[in-house]
């Protein structure tokens, strides 16, 4: 299933990573299926869900340096999730296909049913027997999700940069704090009782 929030570094547990990672796969399959390799389209929709991806990542492991990398990175994650959704949304309406609305019952079965699920070869076997229809708004909403669980992850790690500080900050306060009780601890020197050589 994954948790909504790992430490620093640690991605491969996370749920908004696990989505990503179906997304980014679901898609190559589906521009494969649908999509004509000379269509500029092609390319972009592949990029965005492969950045939505490597940018979870990479935001997760730098953020065991610095909070700021870390929220810049999930920012270019939650961007290119917002730029690959519209590309579906793109996708159906220039082909007269029809975009599951929120009250539309299969919207709402499958919103449930993609909270609960994050195995990519799951999403990856259901999806190769279905239309291109079905699996572009499926995969709206599992980026729907996934930007949802990315934004999250923002808000919480602002939440702790403003309540906890920054990595640097935090540095320079155990340093301060050491030197300090270092300073405190040792012992005073009365060069008075000293028997000097000169």
């Amino acid at each position: 299933m994954g948790k909504a929030f790992e430490p620093d570094g640690d991605y491969n547990n996370l749920m908004a990573f696990k989505k990503a990672d179906a997304i980014y796969q679901c898609t190559y399959d589906f521009i494969n299926r649908f999509v004509n390799k000379s269509d500029r389209t092609f390319d972009q929709m592949l990029q965005a869900a492969r950045s939505g991806k490597q940018n979870i990542a990479e935001g997760n492991v730098d953020g065991a340096a610095s909070k700021i990398s870390k929220m810049k990175l999930l920012g270019f994650a939650s961007g290119s999730l917002a730029e690959l959704k519209t590309d579906y949304i793109d996708y159906l309406n220039t082909r007269n296909l029809v975009l599951w609305e929120e009250d539309d019952p299969r919207h709402q079965k499958t919103r449930q049913y993609c909270a609960r699920r994050n195995d990519v070869h799951f999403y990856r076997d259901a999806l190769i027997q279905r239309s291109d229809e079905t699996c572009a708004n499926i995969l709206i909403i599992l980026i729907f999700q996934c930007k949802f669980l990315v934004d999250s992850l923002i808000r919480s790690s602002k939440h702790n940069f403003v309540t906890k500080g920054g990595t640097r900050e935090n540095i320079y306060k155990e340093r301060k704090e050491y030197k300090d009780s270092s300073q405190a601890n040792e012992s005073e020197v009365e060069y008075g009782n000293l028997e000097l050589p000169f």
